[in-house]
């Protein structure tokens, strides 16, 4: 129920462009984007919209988007004289879309294809207990379907004015323009995909074809593509068409174990990880053989196919009370004894798991191809990915110049009809370089960041901590342990941090490696506060495995839910200084100090933070990997603390519905006199770290959230941080500042007189920006490969009054106060703190239990719910 307060303020449901900054910096440049003005000529004409409704023969639904578009150009096709001419665009969904109208406002078509497949599911399942995979199971999933007849329906829906599109070329009412700029989103991407091309692939300075059949650039197993990322914009400039390369990874279709091996670099299937095995398939589909049914996996079984046993029914048999009796057996056997179906290796390996968790269904490995697939995620994030697909500004381009030539979107008969022409020419835009902030360091020293990177040779850490009680645990990590302390103790010596030697050093016992993970850190826990008579400082924890360890998770949970004890995780391949260094800025920063910080932060010249209290939050919500939709969604937000600071933050982290991006825990009323949310935990903090003053300014750093939610971060997220604040104290009323930073965008910036990136600090506020919103792109950092991604920042709401050029500089100093690193990162600390918070307490959710209770959601499922951090821990920096 909204608290009567909320009625007390209404957010505004947009800002409108305060103006552009004006404050004369250094460096003004022109620079190009990759924006393609667009025109349009034809304002006179309507597009209609039609809605779209395929069955099959027996009546059911059509889904699937392919066959959907196949049956769509086959009507076409067909009745060409039935469209009077017209050509149409097509979503794949439910909507169609033409230039002049259809005959009739109802047409009706029947249509044949051949040798097309559906993807109708029975939705059959296993009565067997133990993952017997019976004949009823062979037949759920995808399969072939004899039916090669359609029933087309196109009905009229809607008229949409052109006039809509050419009112964003003069930044007028944009009231249906977001429908319009959908048809020619949908146009462009019809082209696209009827005129599917190769293009030339840059790799190591070579240029050749990618060919989906072939293997001639393959990474981890999958087939690296290049293609093109484009979508219509308005913008002050007026319209124009966004492209940008877009890379990613498909897998072809072949028989799983051979995937695996690829993937792995491996010899022969005896050489397989089976734990990576297990991370990369899940979540794959594959078809089996000899039915060629397909499936989603959902895991490996843990025993080897001929050990693993269920109980099958006998056929024809039944026990004393009439039901079918029943036998235990291997599903080795059973495929080969009862089934009939030969196997030659399978027995030896791990079965794939299609089943449900509370009922596995495994098929002998051998039996599974992986299915032809595009946008492998797993591969997509991989180094060696970026490593081989990044471009260079300057390459990067050359091949959108080519691609705009390639795809000749002048030929598109649809954009003609529209009078819609794209220019070839990349759009100059007026930059702006703003100058990096001064950073203090220990004992009164000055730091002069140069572009975008800084270090602490001769410098001490502005608040170094004193380290007195710590140990170390090595979970089998190969390396000189002793060498490792004695380097981290001169270090720490030399940034003016006293550590004094570990109190022990804790080896695990060559008998717990081939445990599981839970069980490894719960036997290193046991030592470890069995050999030691009061609570560390902190752990220094050393891991076998660089990336990805399975150890990490519990580790992490075991010691900042249960013991209270901030540790740094480690896995030192190669030590040096500078990799101290970074270790040493991480536990410094966990255990209460600073490294640097702005030196405006307590100047008399910086009145926002030194006269005014402030409190400066980063929100963030982590939905979990693709695929997993039953997974909680994860949301973080951080706060500053210890005003005038704004380089302290701490977390509050809660889970939340699936996949539910706006946040629902800020506020939490559980009673007339208690709030449980995340924001009343924040203030708190703020109030008893910065000598018993409450924030009189707010300012909000949102992520993650498309355009079109931008509405729901004013009107419910907001409202709930004003609700929260009201509960508090009724008679405070604090102002806010609510800013989103976008980086899933596809704007680029090229220096025209340079191959090089664009510098550290660079601002775009006009031309490609908003036209009715206040937003501006910062390239706050110095990119290392392919080209720099500029953080794209909206701001929602400003009831401060911040001037454009104060707030840009605000801005931009934020991305500079990131305590583990010594370079301006992309985005501003409190979002990325808000990030790493969310993701590193989502490892903790495979330790969720019952006993730590329930979110309950109306109309859904109980949310499991995260553990609180322990008290000794939950005002640190755990997330650095």
């Amino acid at each position: 129920m909204a608290s009567p307060h909320a009625q007390d303020r209404e957010p505004a449901l947009s800002m409108t462009r305060s103006g552009l900054a004006t404050k004369e910096t250094k460096v003004q440049l022109y620079i190009y984007t990759n924006h393609f003005k667009v025109n349009v000529t034809n304002v006179d004409g309507y597009f209609f919209k039609y809605n779209v409704s395929i069955f099959y023969e027996d009546g059911r639904p059509l889904n699937d988007k392919v066959i959907r578009r196949k049956v769509l150009d086959r009507v076409h096709e067909t009745y060409k004289a039935e469209f009077n001419g017209n050509f149409f665009a097509y979503d794949g969904e439910k909507s169609l879309f033409t230039v002049g109208a259809l005959p009739s406002n109802k047409l009706e078509f029947t249509i044949v294809l051949e040798d097309i497949s559906s993807t109708r599911t029975t939705g059959m399942r296993s009565q067997h207990a133990h993952g017997s995979p019976n004949e009823s199971d062979w037949k759920r999933g995808k399969h072939p379907y004899p039916s090669k007849t359609y029933k087309v329906e196109i009905s009229y829906a809607a008229k949409i004015p052109m006039q809509a599109i050419a009112k964003t070329l003069s930044v007028q009412d944009l009231e249906k323009s977001p429908e319009a700029l959908r048809v020619l989103d949908i146009i462009l991407r019809q082209h696209l995909v009827k005129k599917y091309i190769i293009v030339p692939y840059l790799l190591y300075g070579l240029s050749f074809m990618i060919d989906i059949n072939t293997e001639s650039c393959s990474c981890r197993g999958c087939l690296l593509v290049r293609g093109f990322h484009s979508r219509f914009c308005t913008t002050q400039g007026g319209l124009s068409l966004n492209i940008d390369v877009s890379t990613t990874s498909v897998i072809r279709t072949r028989p799983v174990v051979e995937f695996l091996i690829a993937h792995q670099n491996a010899k022969d299937p005896f050489s397989l990880d089976w734990e990576k095995a297990k991370r990369a398939l899940t979540n794959f589909k594959v078809r089996t053989s000899p039915t060629n049914t397909e499936y989603k996996i959902t895991g490996l079984s843990e025993k080897i196919c001929k050990e693993l046993m269920f109980f099958s029914k006998q056929k024809g048999k039944k026990d004393e009370n009439g039901k079918p009796q029943m036998i235990e057996i291997t599903v080795y056997d059973y495929f080969v004894d009862i089934r009939r179906i030969p196997l030659s290796y399978s027995g030896d390996f791990p079965c794939i798991d299609v089943g449900k968790p509370n009922r596995p269904t495994y098929i002998p490995l051998e039996l599974c191809s992986v299915v032809s697939s595009e946008n492998y995620t797993k591969c997509n994030s991989s180094g060696s990915l970026v490593e081989i697909t990044r471009l260079k500004p300057r390459d990067r381009m050359t091949v959108l110049t080519n691609a705009l030539g390639i795809n000749n979107y002048a030929a598109e008969p649809l954009l003609r009809a529209c009078g819609v022409s794209i220019s070839n020419n990349f759009t100059p835009v007026k930059g702006r370089i703003l100058a990096a902030p001064r950073l203090k360091a220990g004992c009164g020293d000055d730091i002069f960041p140069c572009n975008g990177r800084w270090n602490f040779s001769n410098k001490k850490l502005v608040e170094p901590t004193t380290i007195n009680d710590w140990a170390v645990v090595n979970f089998s990590a190969q390396c000189e342990i002793d060498s490792l302390i004695n380097e981290l103790i001169k270090c720490g010596e030399e940034k003016g941090i006293n550590i004094a030697r570990p109190v022990n050093v804790f080896e695990e016992s060559s008998e717990h490696r081939r445990s599981p993970p839970l069980v490894r850190v719960e036997m290193m826990c046991k030592l470890l506060f069995s050999k030691i008579e009061q609570k560390p400082q902190f752990l220094l924890c050393l891991l076998p495995e660089r990336k990805n360890s399975p150890l990490y998770g519990h580790w992490k949970r075991k010691n900042l839910i249960e013991y209270g004890v901030v540790t740094q995780c480690i896995a030192p391949a190669k030590v040096n200084g500078r990799y101290l260094t970074n270790v040493l800025l991480k536990i410094n920063a966990k255990l209460g100090g600073l490294n640097s910080k702005l030196s405006i932060e307590h100047s008399p010249s910086n009145p926002l933070e030194s006269k005014i209290p402030t409190l400066i939050l980063g929100m963030s919500v982590f939905n979990g990997s693709p695929g997993k939709s039953g997974v909680p969604s994860i949301a973080a937000v951080v706060s500053s603390r210890c005003w005038p600071l704004f380089s302290k933050y701490r977390a509050c982290v809660r889970t939340q519905s699936p996949k539910v991006a706006t946040i629902e825990s800020l506020f939490q009323k559980v009673s007339d006199k208690k709030d449980d949310g995340i924001i009343r935990e924040l203030l708190m903090d703020f109030y008893t770290s910065s000598g018993s003053k409450k924030p009189d300014q707010i300012i909000i750093f949102r992520d993650g959230v498309s355009e079109s939610q931008f509405n729901q971060v004013l009107n419910v997220e907001l409202n709930q941080i004003i609700e929260a604040c009201k509960f508090w104290d009724a008679n405070w009323s604090p102002q806010f500042v609510v800013i989103i930073a976008q980086k899933n965008h596809h704007t680029r910036f090229f220096r025209p007189e340079s191959t090089e990136h664009v510098h550290p600090g660079t601002v775009i506020d006009n031309t490609i920006c908003r036209g009715q919103n206040s937003d501006f792109y910062l390239c706050s950092h110095a990119g290392i490969t392919g080209i720099t991604r500029p953080t794209h920042y909206h701001v929602l709401l400003d009831q401060v009054g911040f001037s454009p050029d104060d707030l840009q500089e605000f801005v931009h100093s934020l991305s500079y106060v990131y305590q583990s690193s010594t370079t301006a990162i992309s985005v501003v600390a409190p979002i990325s703190y808000a990030h790493s918070a969310a993701t590193q307490m989502a490892k903790f959710m495979p330790g969720i239990s019952s006993s730590h209770g329930v979110i309950n959601t109306a109309g859904s499922v109980p949310i499991p719910q995260l553990p609180r951090l322990h008290e000794d821990v939950c005002n640190s920096m755990f997330f650095v």
